[in-house]
């Protein structure tokens, strides 16, 4: 983040800048008015007498345009600086919202610890964030092993159940590893099987789950490296928020169906 010394540095060197400038059109005033002054000297008529002063200004004017030279390079230099500045500080500026959006998702994923609201959430950092409008979200089957679907957005899949090592998708759940396609600007959604992005959702070296991209929004050409980062979430984060959830539902599941069980062998109460 930018220190709170960054705005007074900012006010200095803009007023150091415009003290060059203004440097920099005296001498020009000067230089244009001792022209004037040898011009008026050489005219036809002027008097022997002013060959001297005419010497005198014409090294005047050598001095002067030296002078001129000299602050016009170092006008250009500190323009460099300027643009160089007011380059570092949109990149700050960037940086510093990509930050607040990380810890925004951070932050939404563990905020809560009941299922389908982690999976809406995951849904929303997806969409808001990444800026997908097509994707699947499937799970890994504690029975099966399989992928099974969980939730889609912006395109209905045609199967509801993937086999590990079927296809990119289930690669990916295989190896673990994110799948890029080299080119991920489309109009339409891609086919099911050809997604340009698939993101498996691991704990430590267990995926338990993938998420398929198959169609950015239009004005989203290409991944930026916060989508980058914000893939790394979704796998680290999203996976524990999503399987701590899932724990904790099954538990209150069982805690419900185990005090139900109590209560009907105790009997009615008199």
């Amino acid at each position: 983040m930018s220190s709170p010394e960054e705005p007074t540095k900012t006010a200095e060197f803009l007023q150091m800048f415009h003290k060059q400038k203004d440097f920099m059109e005296e001498l020009l005033k000067e230089n244009e008015r001792l022209r004037y002054r040898i011009a008026s000297l050489q005219a036809p008529g002027a008097s022997p007498a002013g060959d001297d002063r005419t010497v005198e200004l014409n090294r005047r004017i050598r001095e002067l345009e030296e002078k001129l030279a000299e602050m016009e390079a170092r006008y250009k230099r500190v323009e460099e600086e300027n643009k160089e500045f007011a380059d570092r500080y949109i990149e700050i500026e960037e940086q510093n919202n990509n930050l607040a959006n990380l810890y925004v998702a951070s932050y939404q994923l563990h905020s809560t610890l009941d299922y389908r609201e982690v999976v809406r959430i995951v849904q929303e950092i997806v969409i808001n964030l990444i800026g997908a409008e097509a994707f699947h979200l499937f799970m890994v089957s504690e029975k099966t092993g399989h992928l099974e679907l969980e939730t889609s957005e912006g395109q209905v899949a045609p199967v509801q159940v993937i086999e590990r090592g079927q296809g990119p998708i289930g690669k990916a759940a295989n190896s673990g590893e994110n799948f890029f396609a080299e080119q991920v600007a489309f109009r339409e959604p891609t086919p099911f099987d050809e997604p340009i992005a698939v993101i498996p959702l691991k704990i430590k070296d267990s995926v338990i789950g993938v998420i398929s991209i198959h169609k950015l929004l239009v004005q989203k050409t290409a991944f930026t490296t916060m989508d980058y980062e914000l893939f790394t979430l979704l796998a680290g984060h999203a996976a524990t928020a999503i399987f701590s959830a899932k724990l904790y539902s099954t538990s209150e599941r069982k805690l419900t169906t185990l005090q139900g069980f109590l209560d009907m062998l105790k009997g009615p109460t008199k």
